[in-house]
């Protein structure tokens, strides 16, 4: 199948990006190069395009789209890009290990792409029956299946509700657990028929497919995606150059909270108390959100791409002086 990516909010992105021709911009999570292949268009001989991802399925189809898009460009006015096999979470240290001591720009387009949605194999979706994988970096060991089997109930539960929201968490938990004593969960039809069984009949046709929130969390679980954001946004901040901007794209309200707050906490990191008359705790701004309430994907792209309906874009520009990394 091929690794399609349909660039979610893209003119958007590119805007707040405020993409200068010869700067260095960094994909965090390259996925096909939707995003990128547009950035790389804007860039000259100079500049430079960097892309990320745990996805060795991704990375290849990026070369294969950013060689496109670079062959098709006049000769001579042909940017560089650079691939690179990493999470995220260490960008920092990849622009490092590259000789980059700051990026222009950085972009995030978190969750999981429509190529890894739509290929069976991998397990993210609760529509085909395939084995219970959800791992976003097939390298790792450790599974989806893995992870359901070997949980207490008590661990299920928690993951269910605070990754997944989901309100009967308890009893989703509890059917895994006795399910899994007569035989290993090994596949996704055998946990969406859990799933349907724990959730009273009257809520099942609310709010989306009823094994939508459980997928969501077992897939935050398994891949460590809010702990990895949670942690990573304040050194991902300092590895921007003067001026430059991070653009973060969320698809729930968990992702979304933690980057607001980062960007809150990155704009005005003081933290003492209301009644001081000055600030003695020392903490300098590293910069300015840009966005004071997230951008939302229009009308129009939102009935081409009915997977962009979720999603919310918010921007951070880093200040002039660079301040602290």
């Amino acid at each position: 199948m091929e690794f399609s990516h349909v660039p979610v909010l893209l003119d958007e992105c590119l805007e707040a990006l405020a993409i200068r021709p010869d700067g260095i911009y960094a994909d965090g999570t390259v996925g096909g190069a939707g995003h990128s292949s547009h950035i790389l268009q804007k860039l000259s001989p100079k500049g430079l395009l960097i892309g990320i991802d745990r996805d060795s399925d991704a990375l290849e189809a990026a070369n294969a789209r950013l060689s496109g898009t670079r062959e098709a460009m006049p000769e001579g006015e042909r940017p560089e890009f650079r691939l690179v096999k990493s999470n995220y979470g260490d960008l920092p240290a990849v622009l490092s290990e590259l000789g980059i001591a700051r990026a222009d720009g950085i972009l995030l387009d978190l969750g999981v792409s429509s190529y890894q949605l739509d290929s069976a194999e991998r397990g993210f979706s609760y529509m085909k029956d395939a084995p219970l994988d959800m791992r976003m970096d097939r390298d790792e060991s450790r599974t989806a299946a893995d992870l359901l089997n070997e949980s207490s109930e008590a661990e299920l539960a928690r993951i269910l509700r605070d990754y997944g929201e989901e309100r009967f968490a308890g009893l989703i938990a509890k059917r895994i657990v006795l399910a899994r004593q007569r035989e290993p969960l090994k596949t996704t039809g055998e946990l969406v028929r859990i799933i349907e069984q724990s959730i009273p009949a009257k809520y099942r046709n609310t709010g989306g497919h009823p094994a939508k929130r459980t997928f969501q969390a077992v897939r935050i679980a398994l891949n460590h995606e809010l702990t990895t954001l949670e942690e990573c946004l304040p050194g991902i901040i300092g590895a921007l150059a003067p001026g430059g901007r991070l653009a973060v794209i969320t698809f729930h309200s968990l992702e979304d909270r933690i980057v607001k707050n980062a960007f809150r906490t990155a704009e005005d990191p003081c933290i003492c108390p209301k009644d001081f008359p000055v600030c003695v705790c020392g903490r300098v701004s590293r910069g300015k959100v840009v966005t004071r309430k997230p951008i939302l994907p229009s009308e129009e792209e939102m009935k081409q791409n009915p997977r962009s309906a979720s999603a919310k874009l918010r921007v951070f520009e880093r200040n002039g002086a660079g301040g602290e990394a």
